[in-house]
């Protein structure tokens, strides 16, 4: 029988990625939305043409619904690192919440201040301080985002730390290590390119709808000719940035980029498979996991480490190890990690004693200042969350649905580029009204930017699995001692509820657009 606390942590789980999934499909189009809005208030700005601000009054509507519902998942997002994940608080809640608490005190009070005077202040402040007020807005939204990605990319790759034996947590001693790690602006750059490249397609297809019924066909081609080029940009600066996190993740997360592959066996001048089916239960037959496939030779190997013929380790290597490549067994890792974790028992059992003599010899282990304290913290700490895990298997995440979720955000991705190319190419030759077939595939892509995004959430976040922070904290011990009961409860309250919001955000936004923009005045 699965005892009380393994279920919470199941429960917990499903709880933090049903928020996180909801909750991000109102932050990648607040993010490139309010940029998009702040460069049509500018145009206006400099013309003072009446349909400039009238362009801008629209989109900033529809800008406005989204941010309202995102800012209400996303509260609860952060609360329940306290309420579900409170053993994860409490050992790294140091570091963790610093970016967070700089995300609250800067980013979210200069967007929910300015945010006013972007919505009520036409008429009523000036033309350049109304203009400031939107950027500061989109601004804010993205230093959102910057300081809350610098959290979860620690999450990814724990840097500028160190752990504390007194206090039994892992404390700062870098701020700057934690937010300029490579993973926090590869993440960063990557996360806001492919906010903004949704952005656009959000408003290319709803443009699009305009023209199809022949309504608004100015404000459509002149917001097409804006959204596409913007897109356009965005879109090859993901594709950039999403082959500098492969890389990224080759070096800091090779069991993420092995998944994500479904490579079972390494090998030197690995190929990348450009599609492929993958075995449901993620097991080799003949050491593979993929039939069907389509291989680009070696590709894997220069993506990952920009040489044709470097060696990719495998699910294989990584779990059971690789002697001749220096990679070194899950289980060898975990035999290590016990021993970390029982010497930190025993400092427990020492201090309740008043042993000071065991206290001292094990924090002389901990102090990285002498030869003793750095081979500890380098040989056995360094795989400290393994000491917890219960057999090596328990690192290889869930490889199919890593597998197709590289697939469809790669896939969809390349999809987007050719379609904002395109749609410029005949938006700016004046032919975008008459291809009907390309302005339908416009409306139709909206949804699958969005599913696309969350396709590279899921990869990021279920590819860390099973750690809450990466080989430090396992997700086993980050949850917080409540009853299963309580989490399986709250767990459809906020299904329910993030449902209706879901439900309530798409249906105001149909009936805006339907509505159209406000009339001209005469």
């Amino acid at each position: 029988m699965i005892s009380d606390y393994l279920q919470t942590v199941d429960w917990s789980r499903a709880q933090f990625a049903l928020t996180a999934v909801y909750h991000w499909f109102f932050v990648p189009l607040t993010l490139g939305l309010g940029v998009l809005v702040a460069i049509m208030e500018t145009l206006y700005y400099r013309t003072g043409e009446e349909f400039w601000r009238r362009t801008t009054r629209f989109w900033m509507r529809l800008f406005g619904i989204n941010f309202a519902i995102g800012v209400a998942t996303g509260l609860i997002l952060e609360f329940e690192f306290g309420t579900n994940w409170s053993n994860y608080s409490h050992f790294v809640g140091d570091i963790f919440g610093a970016p967070l608490a700089i995300e609250g005190i800067m980013a979210f009070f200069l967007e929910t201040t300015f945010i006013a005077v972007m919505f009520f202040g036409w008429g009523k402040v000036s033309r350049g301080f109304h203009l400031a007020s939107t950027w500061l807005t989109a601004l804010g939204a993205n230093l959102s985002a910057l300081w809350i990605l610098v959290a979860n990319a620690w999450m990814q790759h724990p840097v500028g730390c160190s752990f504390n034996l007194q206090t039994v947590r892992n404390e700062m001693t870098s701020f700057w290590d934690v937010a300029l790690s490579p993973v926090a602006v590869n993440k960063f750059l990557h996360t806001v390119t492919s906010a903004f490249t949704l952005a656009a397609l959000f408003v290319v297809g709803v443009s699009a709808w305009y023209l199809l019924r022949r309504r608004e066909e100015r404000m459509a081609r002149k917001s097409i000719a804006l959204a596409s080029a913007f897109g356009l940009v965005f879109a090859l600066l993901t594709a950039a940035t999403g082959d500098q996190s492969g890389a990224v993740i080759a070096r800091v997360q090779p069991m993420k980029l092995a998944a994500m592959e479904a490579l079972y066996e390494g090998g030197q001048g690995a190929p990348l498979t450009v599609i492929g089916w993958v075995r449901p239960d993620g097991r080799p037959v003949n050491g593979e996991i993929v039939r069907y496939k389509i291989d680009i030779p070696r590709m894997l190997s220069v993506m990952s480490f920009r040489d044709a013929d470097a060696y990719v380790p495998g699910i294989r290597d990584l779990v059971y190890g690789n002697a001749k490549y220096g990679i070194m067994s899950t289980a060898e890792k975990m035999a290590r990690g016990r021993v970390a974790v029982g010497e930190l028992a025993r400092y427990r059992a020492a201090k309740e004693a008043d042993d000071r003599e065991t206290m001292t010899a094990i924090e002389a282990e901990f102090d990285a200042s002498t030869p003793e304290g750095e081979e500890f913290l380098r040989e056995y700490f360094a795989y400290f969350g393994y000491g917890y895990l219960e057999s090596p298997e328990q690192t290889v995440p869930n490889v199919p649905l890593l597998f197709y979720s590289f697939r469809v955000m790669v896939g969809a991705g390349m999809f987007f580029i050719l379609l904002l190319a395109a749609v410029w190419w005949f938006n700016h030759r004046d032919r975008l009204a008459e291809k009907r077939w390309l302005l339908r595939l416009c409306i139709w892509t909206i949804p699958l930017a969005y599913l696309a995004s969350q396709a590279g959430w899921a990869l990021a976040e279920a590819g860390r699995q099973p750690w809450a922070i990466q080989d430090l904290m396992p997700v086993s011990v980050a949850a917080s001692r409540i009853p299963s009961a309580s989490v399986c409860v709250t767990f459809f309250l906020f299904l329910a509820l993030f449902s209706a919001l879901l439900a309530a955000e798409i249906g105001i936004m149909l009936r805006q657009i339907a509505k159209g923009p406000e009339p001209e005045k005469e």
